[in-house]
């Protein structure tokens, strides 16, 4: 009896958010895929998981959804973890004529493959496989139920360390420190600050219930007609360098994310403007590409403390950092134009991105998924995103990634890069930063996007367009 009690005891509730993302046929998934700079030992990364990942009651735990024969109320049961049994080393031909396209094919084969449900819901799988950038890697999935991306990719960062520094955990970007102000022009510039951030989030706010009421973006090569089924099929991804980004950023004066939105803009305008210019029906393709409207859909972070935390503090309970699903998202109105001039769209994406952070509209995005969960249940919230996804063109997300060079149990990593699957969606779009690199991941499904390396050949040649265009402008300051 006194057993049975504690079982009772151990056993954890589902968060609501997490019975949505483990719904039957709406199963969403975490991707990330870790290029190595040595061939990685599994005897290694297994007795590292046991004494790190584990550790986590999250990993350690059966979710019991509470659907199916076994009807109930949602919960995390804990169970004895074999590792073994989540870490996977294929048999891989040493002689693959093409080893990108192979990991292409091998990580989308994986993502679309049904997970056990009644094992803890994640799984490593270590390629011995050279790649273009890798002597080695390492894909890993994660069920969204376990936590939102900010949570898995603090834990997984929190099981390396620096290269430089064995026993430090690594560290992204220090933000940048105020300067000291006076304290009357300080009340002023908070008063002022108050006033713009309540006018934006009305504004905001009220065009997105409008648009969730109303039909959604035009129906083009980047969508599909109402009603389709669509999920991501085709994972790929690209390294570009940092600083191209950066050159971009201090000519203009933005930052980093407002170039990166930008480059996607142009990329998307141009690819857009290419498939028109196929079509024979367009007369005009440029024409044809200014009447269009589209959104994409941009996940906010809501934590008050971005940095990564020790494993023990990420589950203690009076963490700042919570564990969980805790993210917002805002619509974002995409700038698919013919500009002459390429930085254009970097502009056009900070007068955005500006507006989007003076307003509170993750917050209310954030409590309306949550409201509506509580009142109505499940159902009620899994329409709403449909309702949202189904409206929008894209999913658009910038993940800093850590500054300095890091190993993941013993093994120096050579970039990160990291996807979703489930999410009814064409194209997902996550861009991650690692030291001196950037990550261009694309998951799209090939009945809209058949050509998703064309896309992303595109978005990078914006970047180079912008990075040339930006060094004329620099040039013609200095001759004036």
């Amino acid at each position: 009896m006194s057993s049975k009690k504690q079982a009772t005891e151990e056993e954890e509730p589902v968060s609501p958010f997490a019975q949505l993302f483990s719904l039957p046929g709406h199963d969403v998934f975490n991707i990330v895929t870790i290029g190595c700079k040595t061939e990685t030992d599994p005897s290694t990364v297994i007795e590292g998981l046991k004494n790190t990942l584990i550790n986590h009651p999250r990993f350690s735990s059966i979710l019991v959804t509470g659907h199916g024969e076994g009807k109930g109320k949602p919960k995390w049961i804990p169970t004895k973890v074999k590792v073994e049994d989540h870490v996977i080393v294929p048999d891989i031909d040493p002689d693959i004529e093409n080893p990108d396209e192979f990991l292409e094919n091998y990580t989308s084969n994986m993502a679309l493959s049904p997970m056990d449900m009644s094992k803890p819901l994640w799984e490593f799988h270590l390629l011995k496989l050279k790649t273009s950038h890798a002597e080695s890697v390492a894909v890993a999935r994660f069920h969204h139920s376990l936590g939102d991306g900010m949570s898995l990719m603090s834990l997984l960062l929190a099981c390396t360390r620096k290269i430089c520094d064995p026993e430090a955990l690594p560290i992204f970007v220090a933000p940048k420190k105020s300067k000291a102000k006076n304290a009357c022009w300080s009340f002023v510039a908070w008063l002022w600050f108050l006033v713009k951030t309540m006018f934006h989030t009305c504004v905001e706010v009220s065009k997105a219930l409008a648009f969730m009421c109303f039909p959604g973006d035009t129906t083009t090569y980047l969508t599909v007609k109402p009603g389709a089924t669509l999920t991501a099929n085709k994972f790929i991804h690209q390294i570009i360098p940092l600083d191209d980004v950066k050159n971009v950023k201090n000519a203009m004066n933005m930052t980093v994310n407002d170039v990166l939105f930008g480059m996607v803009q142009a990329g998307l305008s141009r690819y857009l403007n290419q498939r028109d210019g196929l079509n024979e029906t367009t007369s005009d393709p440029r024409k044809a590409l200014d009447k269009i409207c589209h959104h994409g859909v941009v996940f906010f972070n809501l934590r008050p403390n971005r940095d990564i935390e020790d494993l023990a503090n990420m589950m203690a309970k009076g963490s700042k950092c919570r564990w969980g699903n805790s993210i917002g998202y805002v619509l974002i109105p995409l700038w698919l134009k013919s500009e002459d001039d390429i930085l254009e769209y970097v502009r056009q994406a900070k007068t955005t991105m500006d507006r989007k952070k003076l307003s509170l509209e993750p917050l209310f995005s954030y409590g309306l998924l949550k409201l509506t969960m509580k009142i109505f249940g499940t159902t009620a919230v899994k329409n709403l995103l449909n309702r949202i996804f189904g409206n929008t063109t894209m999913l658009f997300s910038n993940v800093v990634g850590p500054a300095e060079e890091i190993s993941f149990f013993g093994h120096q990593i050579s970039y990160i890069a990291a996807s979703s699957l489930g999410i009814p969606q064409a194209l997902i779009l996550i861009i991650q930063s690692y030291v001196d690199k950037l990550i261009i991941n694309l998951a799209v499904d090939l009945d809209v996007i058949p050509d998703p390396h064309h896309l992303c050949d595109l978005i990078i040649e914006a970047l180079s367009m912008m990075k040339y265009a930006a060094s004329k402008k620099i040039c013609h300051a200095s001759e004036v």
